[in-house]
């Protein structure tokens, strides 16, 4: 038996290969590429569910704090304490949890209306300036028809998928909850 012992002839008339062709034929970072490629919409991804949840997951603690301290409006323990804007926004940030920065981004408005009818439901942005309109104070007297509105501002990373909610001039985002009731005939 006749073994081939003819060494390899080398084509010297082929062109050399680039560093594309090599790269292309070459299998030995082909997982850490495809891991590249697939990584980073797959994170942005994720990072973007997680942010939409904590919006969600804040807008139902503030309606929550909304709801709880306007109950002292309602029930007029907040006009016979002589509770003032300040102390009703301390009210609704007890109850936050301390998960937000609520002294600097916290804007709630109480005003007083003749009529359910008689509310309008009206933009808290200014939409030149695209700030924060200036809020009121008017918790009312017995029998008195209240809508509280708070507004928390949301620092948001992944914007396009924030999209619908009221933007700030600095880039935030307006989280809001609205109460409205009738306050309880006071004692007094």
């Amino acid at each position: 038996m006749a073994e081939n012992t003819r060494a390899p002839t080398v084509d010297r008339d082929r062109p050399r290969r680039g560093l594309f062709a090599r790269f292309g034929r070459g299998r030995d970072g082909a997982v850490a590429l495809e891991f590249a490629i697939v990584s980073i919409p797959f994170f942005a991804l994720m990072f973007a569910i997680i942010e939409t949840a904590l919006m969600f997951f804040v807008s139902q603690i503030l309606d929550t704090a909304v709801t709880k301290a306007s109950r002292q409006i309602r029930t007029g323990q907040a006009q016979q304490a002589g509770m003032d804007a300040g102390a009703f926004k301390t009210q609704v940030c007890n109850s936050m949890l301390g998960l937000v920065d609520c002294r600097a981004n916290l804007y709630v408005d109480v005003k007083t209306y003749a009529s359910f009818g008689s509310y309008a439901p009206t933009s808290p942005v200014d939409p030149t300036t695209k700030q924060m309109k200036p809020t009121t104070y008017s918790p009312g007297g017995s029998g008195s028809i209240v809508v509280v509105r708070a507004f928390y501002a949301w620092p948001t990373y992944f914007t396009p998928l924030s999209a619908n909610a009221t933007k700030l001039a600095d880039g935030r985002r307006l989280l809001g909850a609205v109460v409205a009731f009738r306050n309880e005939p006071f004692p007094w």
